[in-house]
């Protein structure tokens, strides 16, 4: 079963036990997910109100926009189980001889560059959800402002912890171009992602 199929008392339980996975990796994209779901919510809340008409398509972009990323983030919860579950995979493969050796250290580098690519494929969506919640700042349902800083903190965990899953991953990465590469690329997602979601945190403060 799929972890997304489980409801939220399961999913925590399997969280907090002894399971090696999911772990914070798929807790990351919940986080996100959760944060983009908030966005939405405000977008449903703002839609059809006659105080925020003159922002009507605006906000049903961004809405059409929050739908796409709840499903990917949501999808990634299990993507990046399935990529430790590879990496886990590894340690049972023989390591008598010479080959099964060899065959076994190529398996684990695969794996973890698997493990390294899911958490930063999650960074460039959780990076996109921010950039879609800030467009709704100021042109959607004040009420629900809140909602939008929460929505920022949650992607702001999301995006941090993801990026802590990169790292771990990199960690036993042999190839030294591949390293700086995602390093380079997840360096740049954090830092635009936490500036957003301050920026767009800091902007509700003043409404609420």
């Amino acid at each position: 079963m799929k972890l997304v199929e489980l409801t939220v008392s399961e999913f925590v339980e399997t969280l907090g036990s002894d399971a090696p996975a999911p772990g914070g990796g798929s807790a990351a994209a919940l986080s996100a997910t959760m944060g983009i779901s908030l966005t939405k919510m405000v977008c449903e809340l703002t839609i059809g109100k006659k105080k925020y008409a003159e922002y009507e398509d605006d906000i049903k972009l961004v809405f059409d926009q929050t739908k796409q990323l709840q499903k990917n983030l949501l999808e990634a919860i299990d993507k990046d189980t399935e990529a430790f579950n590879a990496v886990s995979a590894v340690f049972s493969m023989p390591k008598e001889t010479d080959d099964e050796k060899a065959a076994r250290r190529a398996a684990m580098q695969s794996a973890l560059e698997g493990a390294a690519k899911s958490p930063l494929d999650m960074m460039k969506l959780m990076l996109e959800a921010l950039e879609v919640t800030k467009r709704a700042i100021g042109k959607s349902n004040t009420n629900a402002a809140s909602d939008l800083g929460v929505a920022a903190l949650s992607l702001k965990a999301g995006i941090q912890g993801a990026w802590l899953n990169v790292l771990i991953n990199l960690s036993g990465i042999k190839n030294e171009e591949f390293v700086a590469s995602y390093r380079q690329d997840g360096e740049a997602l954090l830092a635009k992602g936490c500036l957003l979601a301050d920026e767009i945190y800091e902007e509700t403060l003043k409404v609420v």
